[in-house]
């Protein structure tokens, strides 16, 4: 297009955002007014795409990081034709495809869920590193950011992670438009302010007038022609531009414009101009990973003198299934000697990602890579997961599939204290939409486990321990989606102790003690925290009467609370203790850890003995 008809482009992007925000009653139209020039020049001019081929893999990929300006988004989709005029209008309505921040859900066109903001710059990069190191096929990542969430630290981890990686297919768009939601932003519209940021982290920087769409169109033409460093195009813009009661006006953010019709009339009137996006290039398919047979590691019972470290049987099933799989690619946090994602990285080190010291990066560019179809398992000690507790949330409303592994759960580790002790990580992962949580407590069930979560939707997550423990199950034995493992089992049981990974041994040897002592104890392995196997926990309270859980994690959120899940559909509660961590540890062996938690066998055993009513209280 030439000047004046993306000039006229972007006032008709103005007057839909208007529009749709007027019909919704609710919205972000200002902030959709002070980009329309950026999405003018960029969906007319540079973006290569095929709207009816969403999943074409020389598609340029767009992501709207600032999510609140959905109406801007909605109103291309309209130009380009993926919706019409009347969909436009249906924004934020009930049952409407165009929600108040877009999803992928319903949208082919929707990389990933935005609104939260500082994520969509680090997705960004995940979607760049699968174009660069994996699919290869030459397609472009163009992410529109606000100004206000380059507050936001993830934004720096992403802008580091891009550099380090030379992600030249990468280009962040900032609309510098000077105003948040309260008020001004920290740097207002002082570009160089903004450049020497991202100059410090190894970006090349554009400084242009948002508003003069030749200037715009350099701007672009200059970030796909710059190799070796992502660009930074940094556009001043105003607030509400092109209508002057709101323009560059401070309290209007989120609200529909007062006067939608006479701002309508100030832009011109509403417009409808179609815009032939450029189609993208023939697939260049350069880099394929053949898949080949999954062997997955295996363990004889009682092989292992001093057992096996569920951390350890992660890393090699991992590798393993790098082998017999070639869409998967792991991610680690900067301690994949521990979470032994070094197995797989030495075996495929195209395929390994090192995002350093930066959670939020590592779970961002895990939804990025999902995005592009690879299946990714990005991994770090549970307690530094929950800094990516909100990319995790995210994830979920992206449908995104990521394999969550956190390493050096629970009191267990030992000596190094409760900074490094994941004891949330369980309640963390149960409350996320759709997810799956799985905590084996040995080797074999570890590798079936991984290889299942690969076939999974949605988030799944795996809790692996540090020390070894020993090896209980065949190599053949299966371990279902949603199942359990009942490990000891009479009719003369009394109660059942239900534990999963480094308690489970430990209820065994309590029920061992506790048949000593002539009370039968089942046991059972709830290694599929959620879906949790309510039928085998229903029949155990139904022919025991009584519950005791253990875990090694907080009370709150964690194996006790999905074995109660069980009985919420309006049947007898039986009778339940719950034991957990309850204190805040110390530093101690491991042995120590666990009987001060009060979750060792001991403790079972007698938690066992009060619910039966056979123990003497003095």
């Amino acid at each position: 297009m030439n000047t004046a008809e993306l000039v006229e482009l972007g006032q008709q992007l103005r007057v839909d955002s208007v529009r749709a925000s007027a019909a919704a009653g609710s919205g972000h139209p200002t902030s959709s007014m002070s980009a329309a020039d950026l999405m003018a020049v960029l969906i007319a001019n540079h973006f290569r795409y095929d709207f009816e081929r969403p999943a074409h893999p020389a598609n340029d990929r767009f992501v709207l990081s600032k999510g609140h300006a959905s109406p801007l988004l909605y109103s291309v989709y309209k130009a380009v034709g993926a919706v019409d005029d009347e969909e436009l209008l249906t924004f934020r309505k009930l049952g409407s495809r165009l929600e108040g921040h877009p999803t992928p859900r319903q949208l082919p066109w929707v990389e990933t869920a935005t609104g939260s903001l500082g994520q969509g710059l680090p997705v960004g990069v995940g979607i760049a590193l699968a174009g660069k190191r994996l699919d290869r096929t030459g397609y472009r990542v163009w992410v529109l950011c606000g100004d206000s969430e380059l507050a936001e630290g993830s934004v720096w981890e992403a802008a580091e992670q891009a550099a380090y990686e030379n992600l030249d297919n990468l280009t962040a768009i900032v609309d510098v438009n000077r105003l948040g939601q309260r008020g001004p932003t920290r740097h207002g519209h002082d570009l160089d302010a903004y450049a020497r940021r991202f100059q410090a982290f190894g970006w090349h920087t554009v400084e242009v007038d948002g508003h003069d769409v030749d200037a715009i169109d350099r701007a672009y033409g200059e970030a796909v022609s710059t190799s070796g460093q992502p660009t930074a195009i940094l556009a001043r813009t105003l607030k509400g531009k092109g209508v002057e009661s709101v323009q560059d006006r401070e309290g209007l953010h989120g609200k529909p414009l007062p006067e939608a019709e006479e701002a309508i009339a100030e832009l011109g009137g509403p417009r409808d101009i179609r815009v032939r996006v450029n189609e993208p290039p023939a697939a260049r398919m350069l880099h394929s990973v053949p898949a080949g047979s999954l062997e997955l590691p295996r363990w004889e019972p009682g092989s292992a003198d001093e057992g096996v470290a569920t951390r350890n049987a992660f890393g090699q099933a991992l590798a393993a299934l790098g082998g017999g799989r070639g869409d998967v690619v792991a991610l680690d946090g900067e301690v994949g000697d521990s979470t032994r994602t070094e197995f797989f990285a030495k075996e495929y080190p195209d395929r390994y990602f090192e995002c350093y010291i930066a959670e939020q990066q590592m779970v961002a560019a895990a939804v990025g890579l999902a995005s592009r179809g690879w299946v990714p398992y990005a991994s770090t000690f549970a307690a530094f997961l929950t800094r990516a507790y909100d990319f995790v949330r995210m994830a979920s409303i992206s449908g995104a599939g990521i394999n969550l592994v956190g390493s050096h759960a629970g009191t267990a580790i030992g000596q190094d204290g409760p900074s490094q002790m994941g004891l949330e990580d369980l309640a963390m992962m149960r409350s996320v939409y759709g997810s799956t949580v799985l905590y084996p407590c040995d080797a074999n069930q570890t590798a079936q486990l991984v290889a299942a979560m690969a076939g999974l939707d949605g988030v799944r997550y795996l809790r692996t321990s540090r020390g070894e423990s020993p090896v209980i199950y065949g190599p053949d034995e299966e371990f279902p989606i949603g199942g359990s493992k009942v490990l000891r089992s009479s009719d003369q049981d009394r109660l059942t102790i239900v534990a999963a990974g480094v308690t489970v041994q430990e209820a065994l040897t309590a029920a061992d003690a506790l048949e000593r002592d002539g009370i039968r104890a089942r046991v059972v392995d709830l290694y599929s925290v959620k879906p949790v196997d309510r039928r085998t926990l229903r029949q155990a309270a139904e022919d025991t009467g009584c519950l005791v859980t253990v875990e090694d994690h907080h009370e709150e959120g964690g194996i006790g609370d999905a074995v109660l899940d069980a009985f919420l559909d309006g049947r007898p509660v039986p009778r339940l203790v719950r034991l957990a961590v309850r204190d805040m540890p110390g530093s101690a062996s491991p042995e120590e850890q666990l009987h001060a938690a009060g979750i060792d066998a001991e403790a079972i055993a007698a938690a066992g003995k009060l619910l039966v009513e056979e123990a003497v209280v003095r």
